[in-house]
């Protein structure tokens, strides 16, 4: 993640806002499909048992007339109490405001009711231009953001030695050459910088391509799939049974004496242009470092080998009809992948250089995972291995729902993805596998009561957006392979939080709703002059609220804003702080995960049900 890089310059575009209202009403500012329940926050600055709530359609008709729920408690010492609006009773299409009089007033943002493909397509279709505008290599498509081909020199990368690192993430040493030259251009930039990993890539991937295989998304996604497919072969050296792991370096030394991706703010072409020889301060910047997670024929971190196999295998389902040939050539990769998973004896798992990035710590439910979708796609290809790869499917996942986990799906936990898909292939337990889903639900159900907005992921914190769309995902996976529908309304309360429903009324996606981050921690967004006025980065799922020490500590480090919004500090709480500012990449930073992961909750929760 681009966590410190320095903004130069004035701010461009930085607004204070207005003085907060009296109340506020929250809701889910894209809106809700005629059968979801559909809840609004009152936020007041004092008691409002007594108010009086309204609900008007576009031509200014009251239509509903809700009472104001119990308390829910205080979302900050501005508004000490927080409450429930069922507005379930709106079904007809339309698009709504709820009006709040009495002891206090307040009005909402317009929302939709609509079918959910109507609403939930677009936002699909978002994130999928979010992959488009942040492609990387030659291989670019035409958007408006005008990108252009960048790290072309990825074509003939050398391979170094694994660095080690301080506790900021700094390396202590210089790299040392361990071989190349490797081709690892293309694929996807991790987030705001220019790292490209293939510990997150290959969890966006597979969310992507399980939306294709099963008909959620358009077909634009097609492309986008095979550019990232394309990419993670080039990570896997077959020929010497290497999977490299990363392109590029966060953080640069400065004992070895030179500077890495996070150290300098600038558009991605600009990195071909640089003039540098060995040792140069911007060497790898230009020519940019490969890792290996392993000496080429050993053993591979378990997470890696089950996420890359069951990315691979996906992509052979996806192409087995209509490209045999290809499938096949993708099903080969991942069943090398998964053969070489270290399965004991397993220390710290590699994801990132520094492994800070991503702090996995758990792997069975990528080995479940890639065994299910080796399994899948050995049974579309009629390969006679995949009745083994069944077996072994259910061994993991049976060894990963009896670690009891609580997690929904993340980059870091993909056991709903992996319970899901066994269910499909009908290998294990289907009862365990449903338990482990409920387990996990049940887990976000206490912890959205506990939460004054219904927050399962609470207040803020690290991927919060993420985590939020994570349990709406699993919600939708859960009734889709069981039909029991008993965690709708959870799922759209989670997904409601993430597009404004929330204690700062703002939407987490780019270009989702009325309010939603104009200034995020993008250089691409930050630095490229398109000549479209009001351009937003369509479908960047960002960070949203994080934990106020870390937000405290990047507004006093980064500099100067060139964009900044302050009109969401009166929201902010004692643990949780939000700022739209293109400094704090803890509030508005996107990343391949976050996006990819709400493709997948938007596509899910768009189909027919």
């Amino acid at each position: 993640m681009l966590a410190g890089a320095l903004l130069a310059g004035g701010c461009v575009a930085c607004d204070r806002g207005p003085s907060a209202p009296e109340a506020l009403v929250r809701v889910d500012q894209v809106g809700y499909a005629p059968g979801e329940t559909k809840v609004a926050y009152l936020l007041s600055p004092r008691a409002a048992a007594d108010v009086r709530v309204t609900v008007v359609d576009a031509s200014g008709k009251v239509v509903l007339s809700p009472a104001v729920g119990a308390g829910r408690g205080p979302w900050n010492a501005g508004f000490p109490d927080v409450r429930p609006i069922d507005l379930s009773g709106l079904r007809e299409h339309d698009v709504y405001r709820v009006r709040v009089t009495g002891a206090v007033r307040a009005e909402s943002p317009p929302f939709r009711v609509a079918p959910a493909a109507d609403l939930l397509g677009p936002l699909t279709e978002g994130s999928l231009e979010y992959f488009r505008n942040h492609r990387d290599g030659a291989d670019q498509v035409a958007t408006p953001w005008r990108r252009r081909p960048a790290h072309l020199a990825d074509r003939v990368a050398t391979v170094y030695a694994r660095p080690s690192f301080d506790e900021s993430g700094r390396v202590t040493a210089g790299l040392e050459r361990d071989g190349g030259p490797v081709d690892a251009e293309g694929g996807w930039f991790d987030a705001g910088d220019f790292l490209k990993f293939t510990h997150t890539t290959a969890y966006a991937l597979s969310a992507m391509l399980i939306a294709q295989r099963d008909g959620l998304a358009g077909e634009g996604l097609d492309a986008e799939t095979r550019h990232g497919t394309t990419w993670l072969h080039k990570m896997w050296d077959a020929d010497n049974q290497a999977l490299y792991t990363q392109v590029g370096i966060g953080s640069g030394s400065r004992a070895a004496g030179f500077l890495g991706d996070h150290d300098s703010w600038r558009l991605p072409e600009t990195d071909d242009q640089l003039d540098v020889e060995p040792g140069d301060e911007r060497y790898y910047q230009r020519y940019r470092p490969v890792f290996r997670a392993a000496d080429p024929g050993d053993p591979i971190s378990p997470n890696l080998a089950g996420r890359v196999a069951a990315a691979f295998s996906l992509a052979a389902q996806v192409e087995a009809r209509t490209r045999p040939d290809v499938a096949r050539t993708h099903l080969d990769a991942a069943a090398r992948v998964f053969g070489l998973a270290r399965t004991e004896d397993v220390a710290e798992l590699v994801t990132a250089e520094p492994r800070s990035f991503y702090p996995e710590d758990r792997w069975t439910d990528d080995l479940a995972f890639g065994a299910a979708e080796l399994a899948l796609a050995g049974r579309a290809l009629g390969d006679p291995r995949a009745a083994e790869w069944a077996g072994t499917a259910a061994k993991w996942g049976r060894v990963n729902a009896e670690r009891g986990g609580t997690e929904a799906l993340s980059v870091y936990d993909v056991s709903a993805l992996a319970d899901a898909e066994l269910i499909r292939l009908g290998a294990g337990g289907k009862d365990e596998l449903l338990r482990d889903l409920r387990r996990r639900l049940d887990a976000g159900l206490r912890k959205a009561a506990g939460d004054p907005m219904g927050a399962a992921a609470g207040a803020g914190g690290y991927d919060y957006a993420a985590r939020q769309l994570g349990y709406a995902a699993t919600a939708e996976l859960y009734e889709h392979v069981s039909g029991d529908q008993r965690y709708a309304a959870f799922a759209t309360a989670q997904r409601g939080v993430v597009l404004g429903a929330n204690g700062w009324g703002t939407s987490l996606v780019v270009g989702a709703g009325t309010t939603y981050p104009r200034c995020p921690h993008d250089q691409i967004a930050g630095l490229t002059e398109t000549g479209v006025e009001g351009l937003s980065m369509t479908g960047a799922v960002v960070n949203g609220p994080n934990r106020a020490d870390r937000v405290h500590e990047l507004q006093s480090t980064s500099g100067p804003a060139t964009c900044r919004n302050d009109a969401f500090a009166a929201f902010d709480r004692d643990d949780a702080h939000y700022a739209d500012d293109s400094r704090i990449s803890a509030n508005t930073e996107p990343s391949i995960d976050f996006s990819a992961t709400g493709l997948l909750a938007f596509a899910l929760m768009g189909r027919p049900h």
